[in-house]
């Protein structure tokens, strides 16, 4: 016989799951948590997926993507660098991520493609973000958007890119103690 009284679950020893503030039932954030520039970034890989996928002119992707709800709430500055910025060096970027990659980048779904390029631009040309914002803000939008374990690889390309592309930024938190390689 089990010493587990009859009307206990058995459960019972382990705490309620609480829900965290600000999350979906998913673990994403829920779009009244997000910041402008988080809602900037979903926005561009939207419309840098309308470019891959459809191959949309750029001019015809930005004035859709205006119109969408909620693009007011979006940061259109960082929005615009996104969106023209990884169009316009789409091949520079290609060429940076490429070598990180297992697979011809053909085989990469249109969803990590946009996202590699977002954190690849940004991790470039955006230095007022740190890496690690760069690196968590890609890993969300792959985990809300791509495929059950894209983020995982998005994670693996985007840290082995800001070693080569953030290298003084990474050093001077190893200096600090705070490590070089980001969890997850």
């Amino acid at each position: 016989m089990s010493d587990i009284p009859e009307n206990a679950s058995p459960s019972a020893d382990k705490p309620a799951r609480q829900s965290r503030a600000g999350l979906t039932s998913t673990g994403a954030r829920k779009a009244s948590a997000k910041s402008e520039r988080s809602r900037a970034r979903e926005f561009a890989l939207q419309a840098l997926y309308q470019h891959l996928v459809g191959r949309n002119t750029p001019a015809a992707i930005d004035a859709f993507t205006r119109d969408l709800a909620g693009f007011h709430k979006a940061d259109s500055a960082h929005y615009d660098a996104l969106l023209h910025g990884c169009i316009a060096q789409a091949e520079e970027l290609d060429t940076l991520i490429t070598p990180l990659l297992d697979r011809p980048m053909a085989e990469i779904s249109p969803i990590e493609h946009g996202v590699m390029w977002i954190g690849a631009y940004e991790l470039q040309h955006c230095l007022d973000v740190p890496w690690r914002v760069v690196l968590n803000e890609c890993i969300e939008m792959a985990k809300e958007f791509g495929g059950t374990d894209g983020h995982k690889y998005v994670n693996g390309i985007l840290n082995g890119l800001a070693q080569k592309l953030r290298t003084t930024e990474i050093a001077a938190e190893q200096a600090k103690g705070q490590g070089g390689k980001p969890r997850g």
